[in-house]
């Protein structure tokens, strides 16, 4: 079966589930009420992509794939769009935003070609209301990712730090600042300060080749795999966690750590 038999015969899946006699649960959907599917298979995705499993990208690539699916067929009904008006959308957006691969203009590098991109991507929306270069960033995006990509865009015409030791000197002076607000006991103004120190600090990821979501995520799972040390340890010496000290706690977490390294 081709790509194109597979994907007609899904879309005649969701016409027929969508259809008299389809499926209760189905018919009752709105775009509002799958709304949250769609970023639970994004994110079963990238966890399949983490976790470097194929079987399982592949299966959850489908379940994000439906999601799409679901929604256009809905649109469909309402008469707004298509999944074939979908697909052609993002075919021409693709064709346009590569004249290096599908036009005659040169470019010499990634660099380029992402300049270019941006540079396009503006003069699509110029006669939008909102044509701001850090417009089309997502306010549901997870807060460091969003930093990220604001930063990102930004960079693409310049607005950007020389390099790493550059945006650690930004880190230092957002540090500092969050420490001159807890010093003055102004709680608004740290958690105000806090905010830019994250945001340097996805900047610095950024720099580094780094995604500041992955990096936390990294550390998460560090955290979780170390104080599950800690609890397995004091469960073989018969000890309550609840009346373990904190010192006690500290030792444990050394010596995870040290298993770690």
């Amino acid at each position: 079966m081709t790509a194109a038999d597979a994907f007609a015969e899904l879309v005649r899946i969701m016409e027929r589930l969508r259809g008299p006699g389809g499926c209760p649960w189905d018919r009752e959907q709105t775009r509002h009420s799958i709304k949250p599917y769609v970023i639970e298979e994004a994110y079963e995705v990238a966890e399949a992509i983490e976790d470097d499993d194929p079987d399982e990208l592949c299966t959850e690539l489908g379940d994000l794939l439906l999601q799409i699916v679901f929604h256009a067929q809905m649109a469909g009904e309402e008469g707004l769009f298509t999944i074939a008006d979908v697909v052609r959308s993002i075919n021409e957006k693709m064709v346009r935003r590569h004249p290096h691969v599908f036009g005659d203009l040169a470019v010499k590098d990634a660099d380029e070609v992402l300049r270019n991109w941006a540079r396009i991507k503006a003069e699509e929306r110029k006669d939008r209301a909102d044509n701001s270069i850090v417009a089309g960033v997502p306010r549901a995006l997870p807060a460091l990712a969003r930093a990220h990509r604001l930063s990102e865009k930004a960079s693409r015409v310049g607005f950007d730090w020389d390099g790493p030791g550059a945006v650690l000197e930004k880190v230092r002076e957002e540090l500092g600042e969050l420490e001159e607000a807890l010093a003055r006991d102004d709680r608004a103004a740290a958690a105000a300060e806090l905010g830019d120190l994250l945001f340097a600090l996805t900047s610095l990821g950024r720099h580094l080749d780094v995604h500041a979501e992955d990096a936390l995520q990294g550390a998460n799972d560090r955290f979780v795999r170390r104080f599950r040390y800690i609890e397995a340890r004091l469960s073989e010496r018969q000890r309550d966690i609840h009346a373990a000290s904190v010192a006690e706690m500290n030792a444990l977490w050394d010596e995870a750590k040290a298993r770690d390294a």
